[in-house]
């Protein structure tokens, strides 16, 4: 972002703020307010009863099993991170309280709901944000059968009040500056608002012009999401699913916009997975469980054919037997897209049947310091020189200095596969372009590597190399033949032996956070060498013993 650019942002955001806190325009949100809703959205995910027992027991809300507890009534966190904000005050966590059900789970949204209403009913800078804005009408509206539609005549007209003035300001925010899945959460917001809400006509136009915008613009021609990151590609499907069955509710013939984004996207989200069901862990992606990812597949009510590439997303995937080799073969995203996106361009994840091999360290879903820290290209099944990363990484998440060029091309043949790639993302600090090319063969038994390092202007000096290579914690290891090679033993009992040539071999410590806020202690194998002359290449395979 230039200087200009910058400071321009700043004063609109400061005009938009001297504008929404005065008395004036907290006035101008009022209105007629209807009697009712037409309808409300049907909910179609499913939500932990075991997370609603912990917010109606102890006032803790949950991401991911980790919990925080608001010790007051204001909803006003402190030092926590946006992802705490967006999930409290975006009401996330009514989906909980209707999977547990009964007395117990409508009581208790409804006086949350009630209680939220109470403490801000006028514009809040943070709260009322379109981001987290869009978020808490859409779970509201979807949710209002369950909390509201019983409730007395004082209650209903409360929310409805809310409801309506926190739409009006929606309306008028959009864009807001809004990009990725915020933005569509934005639009589901307005567009349910428009739906549900008597002669609220304009809302749903807007709405679905903006969807129609942003589909062109987020999911991509191959169905990958424009961030590359899988969990946004699956929030982007639930939310084109939860627009299109909102719209059939409402008497609305289906739109074109929608089955077409849904159409690519599927088969991106199958193509991203691996054979335990799961998400390969690129891009600040966790594993999501296969049931959640399941359930979507249900869902969106289609098929999708089985692909070998996403070529505009920068993936390659290849499947021999049982075993599924994803690479990641692309950039990282384009700003303002690329605020979490991971530094580490050729790294790759391997599996064999439901047993994970080689895997990226992860992503956490709610801690900065960790998050930051799994962004690294050391986190990734990856090359690393002299110890550092690839790109840099700006204070506001921006990737600095992203390889300007990554060619990839693939050689199919009946029993075998070899994908060959390359990066200059080291070109910058000393000249020297990463080419790796994996092979995979035998049925799926038989996995290669090889990684070639070129200075085409001469090398200034000499390097330090690295080749990580992280073991999912499932897997065990160890060294043997006085440490030239390795044995790994998977959790069903295979075996696979691991070689290096042109490097030394070693064990390492490393974490793995998949699933959950909990990193778990696990290993990785790590090639090492030096680079003193223009040329410079070590080669790897992985084979099942006994094959």
């Amino acid at each position: 972002m230039t200087l200009l650019r910058s400071i321009e942002k700043t004063i609109r955001k400061q005009a938009s703020r001297l504008t929404y806190n005065s008395p004036l325009y907290n006035w101008s949100l009022g209105g007629t307010v209807p009697r009712s809703l037409l309808f409300s959205p049907n909910d179609l995910w499913k939500g932990s009863a075991d997370d609603a027992r912990w917010l109606l027991n102890s006032g803790s809300f949950s991401i991911a099993g980790e919990r925080l507890e608001l010790h007051d009534s204001n909803w006003h966190p402190e030092g926590v991170s946006d992802q705490w904000i967006k999930h409290i005050h975006g009401f996330d966590w009514l989906r909980d309280l209707r999977a547990l059900g009964g007395h117990q789970g409508r009581k208790g949204a409804r006086m949350m709901v009630q209680n939220w209403i109470e403490n801000h009913e006028n514009w809040h800078e943070t709260y009322w944000h379109s981001a987290i804005l869009g978020r808490r009408l859409g779970n509201w509206l979807a949710g209002y059968d369950f909390f509201g539609e019983s409730a007395d005549d004082e209650f209903q007209q409360m929310f409805l009040e809310s409801t309506l003035r926190q739409l009006r300001h929606l309306k008028r925010s959009l864009p807001s500056n809004l990009h990725g899945i915020d933005y569509l959460y934005a639009i589901r917001g307005l567009s349910f608002g428009g739906l549900t809400l008597e002669g609220r006509e304009d809302y749903l136009e807007t709405a679905l012009h903006l969807l129609d915008e942003q589909i062109k613009k987020q999911i991509l021609s191959d169905g990958g999401h424009i961030s590359r990151n899988p969990e946004q590609l699956l929030q982007a499907v639930q939310i084109m699913i939860d627009i299109r069955s909102a719209l059939r509710q409402g008497g609305y013939p289906p739109i074109e916009a929608i089955q077409q984004g849904l159409d690519r996207a599927i088969q991106a989200l199958r193509f991203l997975r691996h054979s335990d069901g799961a998400f390969a862990l690129f891009h600040n992606a966790q594993e999501n469980s296969e049931e959640a990812v399941k359930s979507v597949f249900v869902q969106a009510g289609m098929r999708a054919r089985p692909i070998r590439s996403l070529p505009h997303t920068g993936y390659e995937k290849v499947t021999k037997g049982r075993s599924v080799l994803i690479m990641d073969t692309g950039k990282p995203a384009a700003w303002p897209y690329d605020q979490d996106a991971h530094i580490a361009p050729l790294a790759f994840e391997f599996s064999h049947g439901r047993d994970r091999i080689f895997v990226n360290c992860g992503a956490h879903p709610t801690d900065q310091n960790w998050q930051d820290a799994l962004r690294s290209t050391p986190a990734h099944n990856a090359l690393i020189i002299d110890d550092r990363n690839i790109c840099d990484l700006h204070d506001d998440g921006r990737v600095r200095y992203r390889p300007k060029v990554v060619e990839v091309s693939r050689d199919d043949k009946q029993h075998s596969c070899l994908i060959d790639a390359s990066h200059d993302g080291y070109v910058p600090q000393n000249g020297i372009v990463h080419r790796r090319r994996l092979y995979l063969a035998d049925k799926g038994f038989d996995f290669r590597g090889e990684e070639t390092l070129s200075c085409m202007l001469g090398l200034a000096k000499s390097h330090d190399v690295a080749i990580r290579l992280h073991l999912h914690p499932n897997v065990t290891v160890s060294l043997v033949k006085e440490g030239s090679e390795a044995l790994l033993r998977l959790k069903n009992g295979v075996g696979w032996r691991f070689t290096a040539e042109n490097g030394t071999l070693a064990l390492d410590n490393s974490v793995y956070l998949g699933e959950g806020v909990r990193a778990r202690k696990t290993k990785q194998l790590v090639i090492t060498g030096e680079m003193s002359e223009d040329t410079r290449q070590f080669k790897w395979a992985l084979q099942k013993e006994g094959s």
